[in-house]
């Protein structure tokens, strides 16, 4: 999955470090990703377009290698560097890049949205001692926010459901999936999502594993459960155009998954997933 880079090794410890020609910087204009190639931009390459080092905000290193965030992108940029969509993250050469541009856009995606304080209104600022924006007026403090959500795997013998979002072009097949909201428990979440969303009672949850999905903010937390009763799907047709209980031997194969979804789909696909003794 995403988070699986071993022997590479993340660290997201807060510090300002010195930037360095080799290291590299993921830049984002509104829906899209600046890129050098198919690879992210070195701090050398963006100080020979007049970047101040000022500009360059640390987000984390792996192994020995630390990414930047650049704050302002000028026309400069721009015009030196390919737009692609923030997709294209999910498709980086090496090991360890997809993990990293999704926590790269995460952090993008927070610092955009804190620079204003969210109490006052009064400009924010990026603290120099952790990772958060302080406000300049009543020193009101954000952190980053990672919202919890669920994914979880309908089974039913050797078929399980598999949806298709009613807003997205892709033709792959998903996990019932939702965000927890105020008040839930993760379990509660599992029910609610499996209800409104296809229509069906659930038992037998079974937490499976969860992990950093920065592409949505969440942090996706993965179930087991077994159908309890009726198995007429019924369609909540505002999230899903398709809902289908499908057999074991035509889940679409998704070898080396990144998402928590399809890597669950993986192992209903290959007999792996677990049974209640």
């Amino acid at each position: 999955m995403l988070q699986e880079i071993a022997p590479h090794i993340y660290h997201n410890e807060f510090q300002c470090p010195a930037p360095r020609d080799t290291d590299l910087v993921t830049v984002f204009d509104g829906r899209s990703a600046l890129l050098d190639g198919n690879n992210y931009p070195t701090i050398q390459t963006l100080r020979a377009l007049g970047v101040p080092d000022s500009d360059f905000v640390f987000l984390f290193t792996i192994d020995s290698t630390a990414f930047f965030l650049l704050w302002e992108v000028t026309d400069a940029v721009r015009g030196a560097l390919a737009a692609a969509s923030v997709e294209a993250c999910r498709t980086m050469d090496g090991a360890y890049m997809p993990l990293a541009g999704a926590t790269a856009l995460h952090l993008f995606r927070w610092y955009k949205a804190n620079r204003f304080c969210g109490c006052c209104g009064a400009p924010a600022r990026r603290d120099g001692k952790e990772r958060a924006m302080r406000c300049t007026a009543c020193n009101a403090v954000v952190y980053p926010s990672i919202s919890p959500a669920i994914v979880v795997a309908i089974r039913d013998g050797d078929r399980i459901v598999l949806t298709r979002y009613a807003d997205r072009e892709t033709p792959r097949y998903a996990l019932i999936a939702g965000f927890v909201e105020i008040g839930e428990t993760l379990e509660e979440t599992v029910r609610r999502e499996a209800m409104e969303e296809v229509g069906l009672k659930i038992k037998n949850i079974r937490y499976h594993g969860n992990q950093p999905w920065g592409f949505s903010g969440a942090q996706m937390i993965g179930f087991w459960a077994d159908l309890d009763g009726d198995s007429t799907i019924t369609l909540d047709q505002n999230e899903l155009k398709e809902g289908v209980w499908m057999e074991r031997a035509n889940v679409p194969a998704t070898p080396n998954a990144l998402d928590l979804t399809h890597t669950m789909m993986e192992l209903f696909r290959t007999g792996q997933d677990p049974r209640d003794e």
